[in-house]
């Protein structure tokens, strides 16, 4: 990627910037009080309020507040005082960015020099991409016309986290290589590992020669054979003892090369090459679609960067897990005719795996996580396998996105659909939880249904009619103890899948899509298709009580869940992030996290009731 444009980086400051203000005040890592000294002319949009840093700074802005008691910036009103001139950066550019509002609030974060310095340095490679995404922008209607892979390259990064392109470890060329805004392509390197130090696993009929005749054309599979053959005669292992996988380039140079030298000094670890095929990564960065053929499976490979909480590898068990538990979720489905009949739902199964130990690392057991997340692959079925005639698959996050001309691509979608605004919400809705309420009250089983892990299939028209979900092997998680629901779960699943409470497990939805993902779909929809916030909760509440009318003798588990409860725990993840220890080299990945910081009142508690819509308003 070349150098971003002046005015690219310029926005891409104000975006973070005011993220920051609502995000933090949001998790009250910041306390904005009303400002009573401001102007209060009445056709002044927003109430004023000023944030008091220590040291004489404070920044004052206008802001409303909305569902959850988040904080939506007026734009144009956030303003430094004392104003730039101090010879900081800003001076030049008489505006101050997100990176003066962090330095102002270091006393009130509590930082330190060292965890300063990193926030600074991920918050500049986050804004850096936020840049290049902006340069990159397309008007809505041209980002309606996109492909799933390609809008994948347009897309903005988790709403709530203010750090959330940071990929620590990408140099600059890397980012240009193989972060998603780059819209780049890579070819994947090949290794084979001995089985002792590796284990293929993969779905009922699936074995790892099946998988690689699948994968890999004859040709291929002939070339990297004839340089396994030539490497084992070197060495007492024969060939049939290894088990081949797919190894990022850039995780090839930064980690298997240097931390896996005693396996490759010793032959138990041969490069075969690279693959022909040309990958481009989801905005997952570690996921990879095939460019040349679609029809081949996504795959999923380790990264040794830092990105969003936590370090992008691979760990050991739940990868080899990962197919036990994808088959025991297709099975599930198979099983149960509201899911397999009535619903477009398709958990897209993590269908094969190899895991890949480090002998040196596993006798360090208190080592940093990334130690033992070091190599191995996953495969995932392509959404594209879904697709009927007509349809297309976007990432639920891509709903948030705002083309270059001012316009929000779900405003271009329902114009498209033919359809009014609530009625296609509605179908929108109706595609989207009836699966997952079905698996959580029904099953048992909550995925991490977030942004970028439901993928929504739309029809020919634009009209949503059903939802695909990704990452299972550590994002899928059940109640406590032996149920019946969970009398086919192999073991090798039921040793890594967490267990939760039931109010902590409605998380999946009230975190991961009500206040992670509605609470910025919400404004967007009053501003762009005219439909007021409290009829967005309505409709969605509507969903839920079609859901809970449909499955009566499910009453108990209503209850249970609490998914209609007037507050639930805020998951504050720049909290965790910032203070809870991101930065700290921990042993466990889940091991002291707390994002957990007080409540938030629960809009479908007060959601006026909505009236069955007719067939002509759906």
């Amino acid at each position: 990627m070349s150098a971003v444009p002046r005015d690219a980086w310029r926005e891409a400051g104000r975006r973070l910037l005011a993220k920051a203000v609502e995000e933090f005040a949001y998790e009250e890592l910041f306390v904005p009080e009303p400002d009573t000294g401001a102007d209060t002319e009445p056709d002044t949009a927003g109430d004023a309020y000023r944030l008091d840093l220590g040291g004489g700074t404070s920044w004052t802005f206008r802001a409303a507040r909305g569902s959850f008691g988040s904080w939506r910036l007026v734009p144009g009103t956030l303003r430094r005082r004392p104003a730039p001139g101090d010879g900081t950066e800003e001076e030049a550019d008489e505006e101050p960015g997100p990176e003066r509002l962090l330095l102002d609030a270091r006393e009130v974060l509590g930082w330190d020099g060292p965890t300063t310095a990193e926030v600074l340095r991920e918050l500049t490679a986050t804004r850096l991409a936020e840049a290049h995404v902006i340069s990159r922008d397309l008007p809505a209607a041209a980002l309606a016309d996109l492909d799933h892979l390609e809008l994948e390259a347009h897309q903005d990064g988790h709403p709530c986290m203010l750090l959330n392109k940071g990929r620590l470890g990408f140099s600059a060329s890397d980012a240009a290589a193989y972060a998603p805004e780059a819209a780049g392509e890579a070819r994947l390197r090949w290794a084979a590992v001995h089985t002792t130090l590796a284990s293929y696993a993969g779905v009922p009929g699936l074995d790892a020669r099946a998988l690689l005749s699948e994968e890999l054309d004859a040709a291929v599979r002939e070339r990297f054979a004839a340089v396994l053959a030539d490497a084992c005669a070197q060495s007492p292992y024969p060939p049939d003892d290894f088990v081949w996988l797919p190894v990022h380039p850039f995780h090839w140079d930064e980690a298997v090369a240097t931390l896996f030298a005693p396996y490759l000094a010793d032959g138990r670890i041969v490069p075969l090459g690279e693959g022909p095929d040309r990958y481009r990564p989801l905005q997952s960065v570690r996921t990879l679609a095939n460019l040349d053929r679609p029809g081949r499976r996504n795959v999923k490979v380790p990264l040794l960067i830092r990105n969003t909480l936590v370090w992008r590898g691979l760990s050991t068990e739940p990868t080899r897990a990962a197919p036990d538990i994808s088959a025991w979720l297709h099975a599930i489905r198979e099983g149960d005719s509201y899911l397999r009949d009535e619903l477009r739902f398709h958990p897209l199964g993590e269908v094969a795996s190899v895991a890949v130990r480090h002998p040196l690392y596993e006798s360090v057991a208190d080592a940093p996580y990334r130690y033992h997340e070091l190599l191995g692959a996953v495969w995932r079925e392509p959404v594209t396998a879904l697709l009927r005639d007509g349809e297309r698959a976007r990432t639920m996050a891509a709903l948030l996105k705002t083309g270059s001309d001012g316009r929000a691509l779900v405003a271009e979608l329902v114009e498209r659909s033919g359809l009014p605004p609530r009625a296609w919400l509605t179908r929108f809705l109706t595609a989207l939880l009836p699966g997952l309420l079905h698996c959580l009250y029904r099953h048992g089983i909550a995925f991490c249904p977030h942004g970028e892990n439901t993928v929504v299939i739309h029809d020919a028209s634009e009209v949503p009619v059903g939802i695909a979900l990704k990452d299972f092997a550590e994002d899928v998680n059940l109640l406590p103890g032996r149920r019946p629901e969970y009398a086919g779960l192999p073991q090798r699943a039921d040793a890594v899948l967490l267990r939760w409470p039931a109010h902590e497990l409605a998380h999946s939805l009230l975190s991961a899509v009500l206040a992670g993902h509605f609470r910025f779909l919400a404004p967007l929809l009053e501003e762009h298709l005219g439909v007021p916030e409290p009829d967005f909760w309505s409709l969605v509440r509507a969903e839920i009580g079609r859901y809970h009318g449909r499955f009566p003798e499910l009453a108990d588990r209503f209850e249970e869940f609490g998914l209609l409860a007037p507050s639930f725990d805020r998951v504050a993840l720049n909290r965790e992030q910032l203070l809870g220890g991101g930065f700290h080299d921990r042993a466990e990945r889940d091991g002291g996290f707390d994002i957990v910081h007080g409540a938030v009142p629960n809009p479908l508690a007060t959601a006026a009731p909505l009236t069955e819509p007719t067939e002509e308003s759906r």
